[in-house]
């Protein structure tokens, strides 16, 4: 098992026990994967320096995890297809 960090950008039209539901529900995903949620992290609503897909603003926040690499993978699928995330990202931290 390998350590990562997900970031993900919510929609900024949603609330923030919508975007805490998300997250409780990524939680879970990744749980059922067999990976292990070390920390979530909600860092609330904050100005994007450009803007993206006609928005300027956005929820951030940060899931840190161990899990299998091949999740990584599932992972980008599930994320690219949901309406509520803007953008996402996958980093091995200290890596």
């Amino acid at each position: 098992m390998r350590s990562y960090e997900l970031m993900t950008i919510h929609r900024p039209e949603l609330s923030e026990d919508e975007i805490r539901a998300l997250l409780s529900g990524m939680e879970t995903f990744l749980g059922e994967q067999g990976a292990t949620v070390k920390t979530t992290d909600l860092w609330g609503k904050r100005r994007f320096s450009y803007e993206i897909n006609h928005m300027n603003e956005g929820y951030y926040s940060v899931i840190a995890f161990d899990g299998d690499p091949k999740l990584i993978d599932e992972i980008d699928r599930v994320l690219s297809i949901a309406d509520e995330v803007i953008r996402h990202k996958v980093v091995r931290p200290g890596g």
